[in-house]
């Protein structure tokens, strides 16, 4: 059985996706790409940063959720170490 990302035992659990965010004045919102999951470059928008971050948030859930019941691997999430300064 597996469980679905809210079901997760712990957020620790939980893959860590990067989410990137940015104004764009031809749309007045701002869009939000995945860049971890391949496909379209914008996933979702929001009227405020806030709204876009839940909608980002909703969105790796149901890309997950997609992978999982198409029994696909998920994406390997690409991020860096944070340095510490030498």
């Amino acid at each position: 059985m597996q469980l679905k990302p809210s079901e997760s035992s712990s957020k620790t659990d939980q893959p860590k996706y990067r989410m990137l965010i940015q104004w764009s004045e031809e749309d007045q919102c701002f869009l939000v790409n995945l860049p971890d999951f391949p496909g379209q470059r914008w996933r979702t928008h929001g009227s405020t940063y806030e709204e876009a971050v839940a909608n980002g948030k909703e969105a790796i859930e149901s890309l997950i959720m997609a992978y999982q019941s198409d029994s696909e691997p998920l994406p390997k999430p690409q991020y860096s170490e944070a340095q510490s300064p030498a």
